[in-house]
Formats: structure tokens, sequence, C-alpha cells
């Protein structure tokens, strides 16, 4: 598997004299995120902690409107990211936003979980559920710098180990890949979540049932969400990035008072 080394993150283009690009940032439809524009567009999160890259990703500086104050954002690459995938595809509705509280389940190396630190900024928090001590330590030794990231090395399953370390969020995602995760979501969920919060989650075809076609997986994990109280609102395939995985977003528990309003 490739990790593209991303440049080792030294690529400033901060428009010094004479050289460099200047780099134009504009805000992404979806609060927290940006593109940077160039001769090929990237996705990119303004960095909590300048002057350092987490996986090796590239990061670019870029002056502020009053030209005071330099910003510095990270390249999130969708190759190495559900999330990012989804937000590159086009995903409707992004409920993790600045100030949001979410449960991250499957954090792993945290590459994808900085990139929601940056999203959610300082007022934010997110919780980084991972099962493999040998991931949790570099979750762990990147939530050392990033005040909002609380890493709980424990397993997804279980729920009630964690249920001290985490008050309720308003945004679950997962990208756990085991053959159950529609039930560990919800029932995290019926621990976590808030009425009307919402749910993201990355499903794995192969990893759920590899003998069935995805699109036949992704029905039956969206109607196992549907029993368990998960309205889905969309479903996103996740290709070219990732190979049989697709997003779903779905709202948890919506309240029914709601349409007479509408």
């Amino acid at each position: 598997k490739g990790k593209g080394k991303g440049g080792k993150g030294k690529g400033k283009g901060g428009g010094k004299k004479g050289g460099g690009a200047k780099v134009i940032i504009e805000p992404h439809r979806h609060e927290g995120v940006f593109v940077s524009k160039g001769k090929d567009d990237s996705l990119v999160t303004k960095n909590m902690v300048p002057g350092e890259s987490v996986y090796g990703e590239k990061r670019l500086v870029a002056e502020s409107e009053d030209k005071e104050e330099r910003i510095e954002y990270r390249v999130w690459n969708p190759f190495r990211s559900k999330l990012g995938a989804g937000i590159v595809g086009g995903i409707g509705a992004m409920p993790i936003k600045p100030g949001s509280k979410v449960l991250y389940l499957g954090g792993a190396s945290g590459t994808t979980v900085s990139h929601v630190s940056d999203m959610i900024g300082p007022e934010g928090v997110v919780y980084a559920v991972e099962f493999s001590h040998r991931s949790g330590r570099d979750l762990t030794n990147m939530a050392k710098r990033r005040s909002n990231v609380v890493p709980i090395v424990e397993d997804a399953r279980q729920p009630q180990r964690y249920r001290m370390l985490i008050g309720m969020v308003d945004v679950i995602f997962s990208d756990v890949a085991q053959p159950d995760q529609a039930r560990i979501v919800t029932l995290n969920a019926s621990y976590f979540l808030k009425n009307d919060g919402w749910v993201l989650i990355s499903i794995k075809a192969n990893c759920v049932d590899s003998t069935a076609a995805p699109e036949a997986v992704f029905a039956m994990e969206v109607d196992k969400m549907r029993k368990d109280g998960c309205k889905p609102k969309e479903q996103l395939t996740l290709e070219p990035y990732h190979r049989d995985h697709a997003l779903v977003v779905a709202v948890y528990r919506p309240s029914k008072k709601k349409k007479a309003s509408e």
C-alpha cells in the first residue's frame, strides 16, 4: 500500500520574494474545510499546530486578508482518509464542523482524526477510540499536541468501558472495518449520541460479506441502521479513492415534532 510521503511537509508555498507560488485558499461549502487553488486543487484544513505535520502531509502557508498573519493549512489526501474522500466526493451534509463534539470509532494512527481536530477547532472535542495498541500509540502521541483530541485505546464493542471518559456527542464517525459495525455504532450511539445527532459510517463491503455484491452489502447495513433508530439521509460511494467503500450519513432518533413545523 503506497503511503505517499507527501513531500514531508516541506512545501511552504508562502510566495517568497522572487519564487514560490502564491497559495490561494478558499473556504469549502462545508464549514471548517478549505480548498487550496492551484494547478491542482486540494482539500486542506487549518493546522491547529502550525509548523507540524502529523503523517508527512504537505503544509501550505497563506496570508490572511490584512496581510498581517500567516495561516498554515494541511493538505488532506482523500486516498488516505474515508472522510476526506467523502468530502471530495461531494457529500451533502457534513455535521462535523467548528465546535462539534465527535466520537470517532476506529481512530487508527490518527491521520483523519487530526483533520477532524482541525475542523472542529479549539471549541470542539473529538474522542478517538482505537483498539490496536500499536496504532493507539501514534494516536496518543498526536493527541499530546492537540488539546481537542481525547485518545481512548479501548474496544469500541464495549462502550461501557470508556463511558466515564465521554460526555454526550453531536456526531459519531465510524471507520471500524468489522462485520458487525452497524451494531457497534448503534450501541455507542445509545450511550453517547444525543437525539437528532448524526451518524457517519464508512462501510467496507468485503469486510461485512465478501461473497455478496457491494451494493447489496451497503443496502443491508443501511437496513440494520434503520432498525436501530437511525434515519439514513444519504449514501455516497468512495470510489475512486477507496474501492468498494460507501459513506452513509444518518440522523439518530430524529424527533417527530420537526415535521409539523416544516
